[in-house]
């Protein structure tokens, strides 16, 4: 069990990693001069390259998760109602994760009209989603 909870943590840092890094993407996109076709172009092969990158992080850590859930039985059972609460927090992320995907395709056909501004809020939510799961996972508050 210890091994897939490892691997576990393992893809989950690695997939809120270009969780965090691909809104900063978007900030520079919606920053991009008229006319500077190449740097547009540039940030847009690296947002789709990231995204891909960060879908393909994101299936093991949901997997490894469902396992030491399903499998092992971690927070199954009475006393455990912060396991419901981090799944909502999962469902969340996903969720998150979705709308980055359908803010590159509107980025990338020119329809998005969101500023940098809100792009940099955009870039907070995963860290508060990230550190409302630890708590929930370590603390065990409820």
């Amino acid at each position: 069990m210890l091994w897939v909870k490892a691997f576990h943590i393992v893809f989950v840092a690695s997939w809120f990693a270009g969780l965090f890094y691909l809104p900063r993407i978007f900030v520079n996109l919606a920053m991009v001069a008229p006319g500077s076709a190449a740097e547009r172009d540039r940030l847009l092969l690296m947002a789709r390259k990231l995204l891909r990158f960060t879908t393909l992080l994101a299936v093991p850590a949901l997997a490894l998760g469902v396992w030491l859930w399903m499998g092992y039985g971690i927070g199954r059972g009475p006393g455990n109602a912060w396991m419901h609460a981090k799944l909502a927090v999962v469902v969340l992320v996903i969720g998150y994760h979705h709308a980055c995907s359908v803010l590159l395709r509107k980025l990338a056909d020119g329809t998005s009209r969101r500023s940098h501004v809100w792009f940099r809020w955009f870039n907070e939510v995963p860290v508060l989603l990230l550190v409302t799961a630890v708590v929930l996972v370590v603390v065990k508050p409820f």
